[in-house]
C-alpha cells in the first residue's frame, strides 16, 4: 500500500483571539520528492493561521496531495459515557452537537455542569470536582488517555500519582483551562475536525485509512505531543535548542532539516512541537496506510491518540 506524500503535524490552540492563534498554532509540514516541487523532499514550518484559515489550507493541500495524512494535538472525543449520556451514537454527532453550539456552552464560566473545570474566574469551576478525585480519576479520561500514558500497575495501585509520572500528565478533555489542558482546544477543534470530514478527510479509528492508490483519501488523526518529543523541557528554548541539535547529530531523520525550520522551533514551544511530531509521524509513515476503524464499541465512540507502533496495539485491543 502506498504511504502518504505529505504529512503534517499542527500544534492546536484553543485560544478565542485571532492574534493568540495565528501566533500559536503551528503547522509541521513534509512534502515526498513525488509531490514536491521540482520532485524535491521539502521539510517546512510555518504559524500565522486561524483555525478557520488552517483548515481551509488544509483542505486545499488535500486537493492538491489527497495521499496526506494530518495529526492535530486534541482530544477528537470523549468517553464513551459521556458520549451516551447525550445521546451521541458516533462520534460525528458528537461534533455536530458541539457545532451547533453545545462546545461553546460548556466554556462559559456559568456553564452549569460542574463537570467541566478549570474555567478562568470561575470559582464554582477551577478546581477538579470530586467526582474525578481519586478512584474517579478514570472517569473523566478516555480508555487512550490511560492506555497511552499511565502504567496499569500504578493506576491500580496510586491513581493520583499516576496523573504525573514522568512529566507525562494525561489530560481530560474535561479540563478547559490551567495548565496544560487539552479541553477548550479540543471543543474548537470539533466542528473544524467536521467540516475536514465533509471536505472528504477520513477519521482514524472511527473510519479505516484509505490512502491506496485508487482514489486516495486524506487522512486525519489524533496525536498528543508529550508522547512524540519524549521528556523535554519544551517551555525553555535553550532546553529546545539543546534537544534539537542533539538530534541532529544523532538522528538521520532531522539531519536534513535546514538551519532555518531549526531556528524557528528553537524560538517557539509550539514550533518545536509541530516540528517534532512531524518527524515522528514521517518515521512511521508506512503505518498509516494499513490503520484499520476499530471494531470495539467503546473506542468506536472516544476514538485513539496515534502513536507509533499504534496499529498493533490496536490488533491486541480488538481481539
Amino acid at each position: 500500500m502506498s504511504g502518504p506524500e505529505r504529512v503534517v503535524a499542527i500544534d492546536w490552540s484553543g485560544r478565542v483571539d485571532a492574534a493568540g492563534q495565528r501566533r500559536h498554532i503551528w503547522a509541521g509540514v513534509w512534502t515526498a520528492a513525488s509531490a514536491g516541487k521540482n520532485g524535491k523532499e521539502s521539510v517546512v514550518l510555518e504559524a500565522g493561521r486561524t483555525r478557520e484559515v488552517l483548515i481551509e489550507w488544509l483542505i486545499q493541500l488535500a486537493r492538491e496531495t489527497p495521499r496526506m495524512v494530518v495529526g492535530i494535538d486534541c482530544c477528537f472525543s470523549y468517553p464513551a459515557w459521556f458520549l451516551k449520556e447525550h445521546r451521541c451514537r458516533t462520534v460525528f454527532e458528537l461534533w455536530k452537537k458541539v457545532a451547533d453550539g453545545k462546545g461553546e456552552e460548556w466554556l462559559h464560566r456559568d456553564c452549569a455542569d460542574d463537570r467541566f473545570w478549570g474555567k478562568a474566574g470561575s470559582r464554582r469551576h477551577g478546581r477538579r470536582p470530586e467526582e474525578f478525585c481519586g478512584a474517579g480519576l478514570m472517569r473523566m479520561m478516555r480508555f487512550t488517555d490511560v492506555d497511552n500514558k499511565i502504567t496499569p500497575k500504578l493506576l491500580m495501585e496510586e491513581p493520583e500519582r499516576a496523573a504525573a509520572v514522568l512529566g507525562i500528565t494525561p489530560k481530560s478533555p474535561f479540563q478547559i483551562g490551567g495548565a496544560g489542558s487539552v479541553g477548550t482546544g479540543s471543543l474548537r477543534a470539533m466542528p473544524l475536525l467536521l467540516k475536514l470530514r465533509e471536505a472528504g478527510f477520513r477519521t482514524w479509528p472511527f473510519e479505516a485509512a484509505q490512502l491506496g492508490e485508487d482514489a486516495p483519501m486524506p487522512l486525519l488523526v489524533e496525536m498528543y505531543t508529550r508522547l512524540l518529543t519524549g521528556a523535554v523541557k519544551k517551555s525553555n528554548a535553550e532546553a529546545r535548542k539543546a534537544y534539537l541539535e542533539e538530534r541532529r547529530k544523532a538522528d538521520a531523520a532531522f539531519a536534513g532539516i535546514s538551519r532555518k525550520v531549526l531556528a524557528a522551533a528553537e524560538g517557539s514551544e509550539d514550533g518545536f512541537d509541530a516540528l517534532v511530531c512531524m518527524v515522528e509521524m514521517v518515521r512511521w509513515r508506512a503505518e498509516f496506510p494499513g490503520l484499520k476503524d476499530t471494531g470495539d464499541k467503546t473506542l468506536r465512540l472516544e476514538g485513539i491518540t496515534w502513536r507509533p507502533g499504534v496499529s498493533g496495539r490496536q490488533q491486541q485491543l480488538s481481539q
